[in-house]
């Protein structure tokens, strides 16, 4: 028998997820969230933000990130505008002072790498790579070069990899600056293993891009505060120690998006009511256990991340074997579920899953069950 065509498809309503957004960034945005939009219309939006409305706004997310993360009392959190890949050049400015060591294993992590290879200021980085799918070790990095910085990715959003976070041992004075930016709110890690914690909120934090945000250790701000000491030049719209001043005053350097703050606020708010980055975190693995434990059981599908101790528990990518995952991924399309092609450089047969905490674990399992419909229908 002909296999059915592909818009023939049609998933059973009692397979369905609730909520059919899986995409790993943009993410899923909570009606609630929406909703606070729309009481902030009233009186927020449209506002200047150096006034007491949206600086209060600003503030209690400041003050909901201390919360969450339960940062030592000299922490800093800083928020600037541009996302994630602004604040790589603005590390490259403001946080390296001569010569950085990259982990590379994936899309995300080279990019930061690249922008210190490009940086004329900087000497040539070290970088530290290991194919996609797995994840470097830190040891290796356990030899002084005339590193200043080493430079990690808390979870790799491409390949759905996720690395522990230590401080590599030597020297003993450089910063650690991790990209967390799929994996805040969902992973846990260590301050004291960390200088500088950023990332962008339109993943775990299911907000909009355009803003980046960065947890500072005293050792942080302090390198901030040395480099800008020296003159090096630098754009005022990439400069830390302009970011560090304004976020004191619970302000950006120029207008942020409001409407993301807002936004923002409201799943702190939810996160913190919830439990904390402790419920956050169980609740992404819950979540992750219902995916690779469905991937390892069939036939047709396999975790692409081949340690379980590095399979990301708010990314997860799946291969799939002699079975077109394109496909399943139109027909999910489809029916309303969206955004769980892979990774478009990686070029593999493959689903990638967002499993970030406002991702509903048993939507997770309806996901899977809609899988394996399609996929009987396909046979």
């Amino acid at each position: 028998m002909a296999s059915p065509a592909l818009t023939d498809i049609k998933i059973p309503a009692q397979l369905l997820p609730l909520d059919g957004r899986f995409g790993s960034g943009p993410s899923k945005i909570r009606a609630e969230q929406i909703d606070a939009v729309v009481r902030a219309s009233r009186n927020i939006l449209g506002t200047s933000h150096r006034q007491a409305p949206v600086k209060n706004l600003v503030g209690s997310v400041i003050d909901q990130m201390r919360q969450l993360f339960q940062l030592p009392q000299d922490w800093e959190v800083v928020v600037g505008n541009g996302g994630a890949s602004l604040f790589w050049d603005a590390a490259t400015f403001g946080l390296i002072h001569e010569r950085s060591a990259h982990f590379v294993f994936g899309e995300f992590s080279s990019k930061f790498a690249q922008a210190a290879q490009l940086a004329p200021h900087l000497s040539d980085p070290i970088v530290i790579e290991s194919a996609p799918g797995t994840v470097p070790a830190i040891e290796q990095a356990d030899v002084d070069f005339g590193i200043d910085t080493y430079c990690l990715t808390h979870n790799e959003t491409s390949t759905g990899a996720s690395m522990h976070l230590s401080r590599p041992a030597t020297p003993a004075d450089a910063l650690v600056v991790v990209d967390g930016t799929s994996a805040a709110g969902g992973i846990n890690w260590t301050p004291s293993e960390v200088d500088v914690y950023y990332f962008s909120p339109q993943k775990g934090f299911a907000s909009e891009g355009g803003t980046w945000i960065a947890l500072c250790s005293p050792r942080a701000t302090e390198r901030i505060n040395k480099i800008k000491s020296t003159g090096r030049w630098c754009p005022p719209s990439l400069d830390l120690s302009l970011a560090l001043e304004n976020s004191r005053a619970n302000q950006t350097y120029n207008t942020p998006s409001v409407s993301t703050f807002v936004m923002l606020n409201e799943q702190l708010g939810w996160m913190l009511d919830n439990g904390g980055l402790d419920w956050c975190t169980k609740r992404t693995q819950q979540s992750a256990d219902i995916l690779y434990g469905w991937a390892t059981s069939r036939a047709f599908t396999e975790p692409f991340v081949g340690n379980p101790q590095h399979r990301s528990p708010v990314v997860g990518t799946i291969d799939f074997i002699d079975v077109d995952a394109a496909q399943v991924a139109t027909v999910l399309r489809n029916n309303g579920i969206v955004d769980t092609e892979p990774y478009r450089k990686l070029g593999r047969n493959q689903l990638r899953v967002s499993m970030f905490p406002a991702i509903d674990p048993s939507d997770v399992q309806l996901l899977t069950a809609s899988i394996d419909y399609i996929v009987e229908q396909l046979s």
